[in-house]
């Protein structure tokens, strides 16, 4: 009879804790004035990184971010201006990450939030971009 006690007990702890995960899922369209801000920054620089990602260049990392995949492609003299973009850019995505599982009250959310978007921008790439998957990079 304790074993069946204890096993509820777990069970329901259980079914408790993937409730919580299953509610940072749900509220990723959370806004605040911080989300918007960053999102309006991130999609202001999109349009200087598309032509990157369409020449392979830069790739959409599985970690929820993004890398400079082929620096060859790039110019020497324009590789410190792509630097910064994915600098600010991936500055940015942590800001978003963390922001949105703050505006949740759950800030422990972080990696959750991380990973779901991460999947969520490898989803979303167009043909041809570059994505790493767990076997490395490939091209949609």
């Amino acid at each position: 009879m304790k074993l069946v006690s204890r096993l509820r007990v777990l069970l329901a702890a259980l079914l408790f804790s993937l409730a919580g995960h299953a509610a940072a899922q749900n509220n990723l369209e959370i806004n605040t004035p911080a989300i918007s801000a960053l999102q309006k920054s991130m999609q202001q620089r999109h349009a200087q990184l598309a032509p990157l990602y369409a020449s392979g260049a830069l790739g959409l990392a599985r970690d929820g971010t993004v890398a400079l995949r082929d620096a060859s492609s790039v110019p020497l003299a324009q590789r410190g201006q792509i630097n910064a973009l994915v600098s600010a850019e991936n500055a940015d995505r942590a800001a978003l990450y963390r922001e949105i599982a703050r505006a949740n009250g759950r800030p422990e959310w972080e990696a959750d939030v991380r990973a779901t978007f991460a999947q969520r921008w490898i989803d979303r790439a167009q043909k041809g971009w570059w994505v790493q998957g767990a076997g490395g990079w490939v091209q949609k």
